[in-house]
């Protein structure tokens, strides 16, 4: 009798992963019909510089659409490098993902999809293939139509550079994930304005930039590691980046050391007491990278406007102190 149970129990046990299995591998990348936003490129040079400030600058694409880890630090120092993709970026358990060619390459690159395509991808997080990408990576679903625009018509003119870059290699655990977690659904019903808060010392501005262009909310939130959903009050920090050995070799770094961010709400203990000014603020980002093996995208944070780094000092310090402790910034598990 007890033989019957257990052999009942494992023969359970064996329907309910292969099922579980069968269900993950048919459904993780499922596609989603999702309709192209209505913009349009533009060939205007003011709307092509603007483009180009923001994917070197605040959107910071110049930083990880690049090919090797050589050329992210390459990137990072302000050196023009082809956005011709293929870093691969490692995800622990999950997998590892391969930023795409951003040049208008026919055949590898942005010059193979519509601009509805390309529109679609940052509006919705839907890829031109229909499958969903990790939103969360890149935050664009509300960034002004004037913006994505913009961004849009300046990656246009890059020139094409052919390189074909790997899919994205999911493990099993990725693909579960995939399924289940909301940061890698699509952004249905997005709530974009027609046009930026302009470029100005301005609350409004500093969130605009915060939330939709450059992810400060993003990092700067303590995360799931496996979902990146949000466990932590917003800006208060905690999120934690695992080792690189790579990246960190190639800066002269600790290839063992984890990093977390740092609370940037004006709580007294926070990183951003630190600053007493906006003019100190300002100071720190002009410097760009002090701690080598930083996530942080600190070059081309550091080549934003005035304007921009005074908005986000004073959005950051207009937010509800979080009385929250991350822990130690750098350490080692």
């Amino acid at each position: 009798m007890l033989k019957k149970i257990i052999f009942g129990i494992l023969l359970l046990l064996i329907v309910v992963i292969g099922g579980m299995f069968v269900y993950v591998q048919l459904n993780w990348n499922k596609t989603y019909d999702i309709p192209y936003p209505n913009l349009q490129v533009s060939t205007d040079s003011t709307v092509i510089e603007r483009g180009k400030y923001l994917v070197h600058g605040p959107a910071h694409c110049s930083n990880c659409h690049v090919s090797s880890v050589a050329e992210m630090i390459a990137a990072d120092a302000g050196e023009n490098i082809p956005l011709k993709g293929g870093t691969s970026f490692p995800l622990g358990p999950m997998g590892t993902i391969y930023p795409r060619n951003l040049t208008p390459d026919p055949t590898t690159g942005i010059g193979r999809y519509s601009d509805g395509e390309l529109f679609r991808m940052m509006r919705h997080a839907v890829k031109p293939d229909g499958t969903a990408t990790l939103s969360v990576l890149m935050p664009f679903w509300d960034m002004a139509d004037e913006d994505l625009i913009a961004v849009v018509s300046y990656l246009r003119t890059l020139d094409p550079v052919k390189n074909e870059v790997p899919d994205n290699d999911w493990s099993f655990m990725g693909k579960a994930v995939r399924i289940i977690a909301s940061s890698f659904q699509p952004i249905e019903k997005p709530s974009p304005p027609s046009f930026a808060p302009p470029m100005a010392a301005t609350i409004e501005r500093g969130e605009y930039l915060s939330r939709y262009v450059a992810n400060c909310v993003g990092c700067h939130t303590n995360r799931d590691p496996m979902t990146f959903e949000a466990t932590g009050p917003e800006y208060a920090g905690g999120m934690e980046f695992e080792p690189w050995p790579e990246f960190a070799l190639a800066v002269g770094g600790d290839p063992e050391v984890w990093t977390r961010t740092p609370n940037i709400t004006p709580h007294p203990n926070s990183a951003l007491s630190k600053f007493k000014t906006v003019e100190e603020w300002k100071a720190r980002f002009r410097q760009g990278r002090i701690i080598n093996i930083s996530q942080m995208h600190w070059g081309p944070f550091s080549r934003m406007t005035d304007e921009d780094l005074e908005a986000l000092y004073l959005y950051l310090s207009s937010l509800e102190p979080q009385d929250y402790d991350p822990g130690e910034l750098m350490f080692k598990k």
